[in-house]
Parts: structure tokens; sequence; C-alpha cells
């Protein structure tokens, strides 16, 4: 027997489930909006790394190409951690949602329609990477689950729902 099958069966009256094209809208708000920082980060390893080539006294070749692939993948690393705090801080937030989901009107719960806890954001957030690995199939689950849940839904315990 479920203990939260009850609670869930209320959010499901409350909140209809959020559908796979809804959702595919939202995460493209939130491309845009995650691609501006880290697209400002690369552009500044870019200039330093080659501020560091054009100067040959400065460094030789291969010491100044080194230096621009580590400021690479600082900038990376730097990106992949904006992208976790935004997901997981967003989704754990009052709001429940990155921009992107409030600007379609859905929300991410856990299954019992409470807010998710930071911490089960980032794991929410880390499971994304099994959704896209074959194919984006975890994502396209979502059409085809009885609850709209992807696999990182599934793997976090978590559903996103349309706002009231």
């Amino acid at each position: 027997m479920c203990v939260d099958c009850g609670s869930l069966l209320n959010v499901q009256n409350q909140n209809p489930y959020a559908g796979f094209w809804i959702r595919f809208v939202a995460a493209l708000i939130d491309s845009i909006i995650i691609s501006i920082p880290v697209f400002i980060l690369a552009a500044i390893g870019l200039v330093l790394g080659f501020s560091f080539m054009m100067d040959p006294y400065m460094m030789s070749y291969d010491e100044a190409m080194f230096l621009s692939e580590s400021f690479e993948g600082i900038f990376y690393l730097i990106g992949a951690f904006i992208g976790l705090f935004y997901f997981a801080g967003m989704h754990a937030s009052k709001w429940q949602a990155t921009f992107g989901k409030r600007i379609v009107g859905i929300k991410v719960m856990d299954l019992s329609g409470r807010r998710i806890s930071f911490f089960r954001g980032v794991w929410r957030y880390i499971s994304t990477f099994f959704s896209g690995i074959i194919l984006y199939m975890g994502y396209i689950m979502a059409g085809f689950s009885s609850k709209k849940q992807s696999l990182h839904d599934k793997m976090a315990g978590t559903i996103v729902v349309k706002r009231k």
C-alpha cells in the first residue's frame, strides 16, 4: 500500500502534470538564460588565451596553448556549477521553478506535492545526464509516462506540474 498515494492523487487533481512540449519550451528558455554567463566566461577565457599567445616574449606557443586550454577547462567547470546552482536553487526555491518554467507556468515538486530540497534539486540536475545520454530518451519518457516524468524525475522522485 502506498503511503503517499492519497497525497499524490490530491496533487494530480490540483495541478495537472506538465507534458513534454511545455517542458521542452521551458528548457529552451532556461538554456538561453544559462548560456549568457557561460558565453561571457568562455569569451573571457578566449581573450586571455589569445593575449598570452600574441606576446611571444611572455611564453612559448606550447605554454600559451596549455594555459588557454586550462582556462577553457576552468570556465567549463564554472559553467557547470552555474547550471547546477541555477537549477537546484531555483527548483528548491519558493517558486519551485526556474525562470523558464515560471514563464510557461509549471513547477517542480516531490511526489507528495511539497517543495523539493536543494540536495534533491542537485540530484535531479545530475540525473539529467542520464536522461540525455542515449539520444535524449530519458527526456522523451515524459511524453509517455502516466505522471509525465522524465528519467531524471523518476530518479529524483519529482514531478512537474502546471501551476494554478
